[in-house]
């Protein structure tokens, strides 16, 4: 077997080539593995059962270094980085730092490598983690941003790589339909003119074949005199919030989004930058709205939807990292793992894995075989009111609160599926066959029809939350999105014909 080796400057050539079919596909790779990792037996590569924990190491000289195995259907995978030392950096922002120079190394800038081997050991990859990193973490991110119905505005907080790879993969994904970009960092540094100099320097050709020609960008920080009025308008106006700085501070006044204006609006946030539990992004009284139960009654002002739930990367990661999660003292039963959601979103059948991929964003309703979908492990229930119909005394508004289809007391994976540790919000079932007397046949299909009405509303709502509700994201990162990326990046490398092979390694 040959071993394909992969510069920095490798993976930056590929990366930037990077069409929205090649996207695309590194997008699928992606949903795929964090489903399995999510929902899988232990019979399942990407299973969380088999995802040993990262080891953290801290040097005397207050370096921390990662090391991070994983295993997939692919093979197995290591990826070692030391992160930079605090301070390294003239401002408290992005850990990855963006450099127009491929062989420029920033002290700022996380340093590393991935291996990756087959099943049976043998290595076939030696990849620079440096970019990798920020770009897995960004692509989990863009599952959400992909069913989103509105991405128009974006503001990130954060000048670095990861900052650079959200915006880059969001101009790719949804470039025709995004207007205004906005940065803003605590000071307009190199890592600011940097950050733009490389949106600048996208050929114009790649521009106007993504949509983006005339998107316009905007730098703020608090040195600018207005800069509380524009930050508030900024966020106000965002569709999607990208937040990639490892802050021990919350990044912004909870008062913009929890006051009632600020409600009006359904965003996409995602957190990823802050991964330790002193670090924090994300305003706690708007993490404590997120996963708030909504009670029933007449609402005089209109909020955008509310899941109940913050999605995570990782639920032991994010109980035991985020310090949104662990400071907000939000509970795992508040939580659900992005791979539980991105087939409902994608419009595949979580229980067929070879089911083809739809593409279409716009559909009302999601592709999933609802039959064998049980969301509140019981198939029981009341129906959710359709959008136009009148409320039930007793049940929680449909625009106001999903808290309904995750929090079940009652929900619970199949046999031996899940690690006991990792309780999840809700769950895809198998419907349960046979029947004990030929008596109750008449029965079960009209309870096997309602529940399937109620599942179909409850899917329903579930959509239109992750399309236009308010959804935080909160990711610490995992191995097992290394492994996924190195292993597409092999791929492309070897396709392309890009790094070094050596044979019979």
């Amino acid at each position: 077997m040959s071993l394909t080796v992969l510069t920095d400057s490798d993976i930056k050539h590929l990366l930037q080539d990077l069409t929205l079919k090649d996207l695309e596909r590194f997008q699928d790779q992606m949903r795929r593995a964090l489903h399995e990792y999510s929902t899988g037996t232990q019979d399942d590569d990407c299973c969380s059962l088999h995802q040993p924990r990262r080891t953290v190491l801290e040097s005397k000289h207050k370096r921390t270094t990662l090391f991070m195995p994983s295993t997939a259907s692919a093979g197995i995978g290591m990826k070692v980085v030391t992160l930079p030392q605090p301070g390294s950096s003239n401002e408290s922002s992005d850990s990855d730092s963006i450099s127009t120079s491929s062989s420029t190394k920033n002290p700022s800038t996380p340093q590393g490598s991935l291996t990756l081997m087959d099943k049976t050991g043998l290595p076939f990859g030696f990849l620079n983690a440096s970019e990798t990193t920020a770009f897995r973490t960004a692509l989990a991110s863009s599952l959400l941003l992909t069913p989103r119905t509105k991405v128009k505005t974006i503001t990130v907080f954060g000048a670095g790589k990861q900052a650079f790879w959200h915006v880059r993969l969001a101009l790719i994904l949804r470039g025709p339909t995004i207007k205004q970009i906005n940065i803003i960092s605590r000071a307009f540094t190199d890592r600011v003119r940097n950050l733009m100099k490389a949106f600048l320097e996208v050929p114009a050709a790649t521009k106007e074949r993504e949509g983006w020609t005339n998107v316009k960008f905007s730098v703020l920080s608090p040195a600018y005199g207005e800069f509380a009025r524009l930050e508030k308008e900024y966020i106000r106006a965002s569709d999607v919030i990208f937040c990639t700085t490892p802050s021990t501070s919350p990044l912004f006044p909870h008062s913009i989004l929890t006051n009632t204006e600020g409600r009006k609006k359904g965003r996409l946030i995602v957190a990823i930058g802050s991964y330790k539990p002193h670090m924090i992004e994300i305003p706690l009284e708007i993490v404590a709205q997120a996963v708030k139960v909504h009670g029933s009654g007449h609402h005089f002002h209109r909020h955008a939807e509310e899941g109940g739930v913050i999605v995570v990367d990782t639920i032991d990661g994010c109980k035991q990292e985020a310090g949104e999660i662990i400071q907000g003292n939000v509970s795992a039963k508040n939580l659900v793992e992005l791979g539980e959601l991105v087939m409902l979103s994608h419009g595949i059948d979580p229980l067929n894995q070879s089911s083809a991929i739809d593409d279409s964003d716009e559909s009302p309703r999601s592709s999933v075989d609802l039959h064998n979908l049980h969301i509140d492990g019981t198939g029981n229930g009341d129906a959710t009111p359709t959008p136009g119909s009148p409320l039930s005394p007793t049940s929680p508004p449909l625009a106001r609160s999903m808290a309904n289809i995750f929090h079940s007391e009652n929900s619970t994976s199949p046999s031996s599926s899940r690690s006991p540790s990792r309780k999840s919000s809700f769950s895809f079932r198998k419907p349960r066959t046979g029947s004990t007397s030929t008596n109750t046949t008449n029965s079960s299909g009209t309870l096997g029809m309602l529940g399937k009405e109620v599942q179909t509303e409850k899917e329903d709502s579930m959509s239109r939350w992750l399309r236009n509700g308010n959804v935080i994201y909160k990711s610490v990162g995992m191995g097992l999105m290394d492994l996924v990326v190195g292993a597409e990046l092999v791929r492309l490398a070897r396709e392309k014909g890009v790094g070094v092979s050596v044979e019979g390694f």
